[in-house]
């Protein structure tokens, strides 16, 4: 029997007809879940100003998952490195490495998360130069371990608590940029499959072929990071990816709403060219029982060379989103709390 490691990438969506906190208790109550079922880790993305998803401080609500669980790993997938100080951002995960020893990941990444309005607005030089974070992931990699090298201007300055204990640090991506990095910086690396659904393959063999050993990490370590629905027949399962599939039409016109419920999304009229694009965008979705998505989930990974894979899960209901992760979870036999 081949085994799947399995994770969980939480992007707090927010239901028509249902407050943003209630989407973040949502998560919350997804967490303690998924760490009675068996699933690995638990991370929290960050978007900003946007109505269809909750959570613009993964470094917040991670305390909150943190404390609410017991054995799964928690992180953040991730923090947008661009708009912090590094240093910051190493004290935040040295005090949850201090609170939660061995449990803590930490998931950096590049977009902004938002509208480009939205990204000048929280900090306008953030994306003034992509050759910015290199560097910053360096700096803040050299703060959680004490290595900042002695000619380093802020050799002398610690990151605190300090300890003997660091976060696991990925570098998250949807093309080859965060995967060459992790590769030549000794990093962990995700790539977001549910983003871009193709040559991620690619991107992530590349990761390993030219890995070079760090102090961190002696081997690559990668993760697929893929949507999911996963329902008890196929028919069903496709009935509820109809409110993803509203979701991403409205994306690609730059309409920003909730996630539609599925009285919403079946109500919805799509005209011959809304159809196709959903009909493309179909392909960075894995939909089915849960013994097809297992199968299919087995062929992903094995084809990107992925260690494990985080799953992505949004429905037009809290409870079929978590209904979700359950039949996965069973399917895959995972080994609950």
């Amino acid at each position: 029997m081949q085994r799947l490691r399995l994770s969980v990438l939480d992007q707090s969506p927010i239901i028509s007809g249902h407050a943003p906190a209630q989407a973040i208790h949502a998560t919350l109550e997804l967490a303690e879940a998924c760490d009675r079922l068996g699933y690995h880790r638990y991370w929290l993305a960050e978007h900003h100003a946007m109505q269809s998803l909750a959570d613009p401080c993964p470094e917040i609500l991670l305390g909150q998952v943190a404390a609410r669980t017991r054995r799964i790993r928690v992180g953040t997938g991730g923090v947008l490195l661009p708009y912090y100080s590094a240093l910051k951002v190493a004290e935040v995960f040295r005090m949850y490495e201090a609170l939660f020893p061995g449990r803590v990941d930490l998931g950096i990444g590049r977009a902004p998360g938002g509208s480009m309005l939205t990204a000048k607005a929280m900090n306008a030089e953030a994306f003034l130069g992509e050759d910015r974070f290199p560097m910053l992931v360096q700096e803040l990699v050299g703060y959680l371990d004490d290595s900042l090298p002695p000619d380093y201007p802020y050799h002398n300055v610690k990151a605190m608590p300090a300890g003997p204990g660091a976060p696991e640090v990925w570098l998250l991506g949807s093309s080859d940029y965060s995967g060459a990095l992790a590769s030549y910086l000794g990093l962990r690396f995700a790539f977001a499959h549910f983003i871009n659904a193709h040559g991620g393959d690619a991107v992530m063999r590349a990761y390993r072929d030219n890995f070079s050993a760090s102090y961190r990490e002696r081997r690559p370590c990668s993760m697929l990071a893929v949507f999911v629905i996963c329902a008890p027949t196929q028919d069903e399962a496709e009935r509820l990816a109809r409110s993803i599939d509203l979701r991403r039409y409205q994306m690609s016109q730059g309409i920003d709403a909730p996630i539609a419920t599925l009285a919403q999304a079946e109500a919805f009229v799509y005209s011959p060219e809304a159809r196709a694009v959903v009909e493309r965008e179909r392909a960075r979705a894995v939909i089915g029982t849960p013994h097809s998505v297992k199968q299919r989930l087995l062929a992903l990974r094995d084809q990107a060379q992925a260690d494990e894979l985080a799953v992505v899960t949004i429905t037009g209901d809290y409870a079929s989103r978590l209904r979700s992760y359950e039949l996965l979870a069973e399917a895959c036999e995972l080994e609950p709390a």
